[in-house]
């Protein structure tokens, strides 16, 4: 591996780790740290945190179990240790690369069960599918019979990305772009389909393709959907327990409980370590919101977040351990259906 390949490497770690350290530091430079300090060491049950942990992992390892039906259904019965310990895995990676652990979660399900790598992404595509159409149904929801919450928190939080998103989409270069695009796709599939490095990237595609059709190639669709809900019932537990841990948030109710979820949510899928940063900007901001003080929303966002961070790096690792030691000797062969 040379420099180069060493300083990407480096990047691809430090540079939103950063960004998630400079917003943290943005949010709480006016916060009283010896206040915060105070909540930490006197205020907090951590028992009701430790509890929660356990409802995150079996979020983790139901989604193990959804997955696995998704490659079941293209042709390949896997075995389920393998998936769940390559899901909690994982989120470990992803600690330190953002989004790196989905790939490599499919590499090494790809390499002990011998599925096509290729359809494995297809297969994660429609889970992840799957987990923006529940968050996004949720908050639809939450901002339908919450509609004055949204309104002062987008009124407070200038919607940055909407405001992004509008310019991009009223642009004249973004169309051009896409007429441009299209007419590369159009030049390297139909007039230079024959060259070799063509015929690849399409077999590619097809593939990927085909781990998306995997979700109706399902047997057991009406499980399939029991089991997503399942997850995040299990995630909504892991996070809203937490609010018994402190005396300001012990009383905010189920209500407030799932807005607060909803907006963490979103704030995970930031391209940042575990949303650090962003996480506790949704989750203090919401807090807030309702009443909660500033202090004590940032002390429950620091505590709550680096417990269940600790937790995922540890499951993770263990995942990651548990792969070549339950796979040592038993090698799975073409054409032989493994044992579960």
């Amino acid at each position: 591996m040379d420099f180069k390949q060493i300083l990407r490497k480096i990047i691809k770690v430090l540079l939103p780790l950063s960004l998630g350290v400079i917003l943290l530091w943005y949010l709480y430079r006016n916060q009283d740290l010896g206040e915060m300090m105070n909540v930490i060491k006197k205020g907090v049950r951590y028992d009701v945190i430790l509890f929660s942990l356990i409802f995150g992992l079996m979020g983790n390892i139901i989604r193990a179990l959804r997955w696995s039906m998704l490659i079941d259904s293209l042709g390949k019965r896997v075995r389920r240790k393998n998936v769940i310990y390559a899901v909690l895995g994982n989120y470990a990676i992803n600690m330190a690369l953002p989004r790196v652990g989905e790939i490599w979660r499919c590499g090494v399900t790809s390499k002990y069960e011998k599925v096509p790598f290729t359809k494995l992404l297809g297969t994660l595509f429609v889970d992840r599918i799957m987990d923006t159409i529940v968050v996004g149904l949720l908050t639809l929801c939450l901002c339908i019979f919450n509609i004055g919450f949204f309104q002062k928190f987008f009124s407070e939080n200038p919607p940055v990305i909407v405001e992004a998103i509008y310019n991009i989409v009223s642009s004249i270069w973004t169309y051009v772009g896409l007429a441009l695009f299209a007419l590369l796709i159009w030049l390297i599939f139909v007039k230079l389909k024959h060259l070799l490095f063509v015929q690849k990237i399409i077999g590619v595609i097809k593939n990927i393709l085909e781990g998306i059709k995997s979700l109706w190639k399902i047997e057991q669709k009406v499980r399939f959907i029991i089991e997503t809900l399942l997850i995040w019932c299990c995630y909504f537990l892991y996070f809203y327990i937490t609010f018994f841990a402190f005396d300001f948030t012990k009383d905010l109710g189920i209500r407030i409980g799932l807005i607060a979820f909803a907006m963490s949510s979103i704030g995970v899928a930031a391209p940042v370590q575990g949303g650090i940063g962003v996480w506790h900007f949704m989750v203090i901001s919401t807090l807030v919101a309702f009443g909660v003080d500033s202090n004590d929303a940032g002390a429950f966002a620091m505590v709550v977040f680096a417990i269940q961070t600790v937790w995922v790096v540890l499951v993770g690792l263990f995942g990651i351990a548990a792969l070549p030691i339950a796979n040592k000797n038993n090698e799975v062969k073409d054409g032989v259906e493994p044992e579960n």
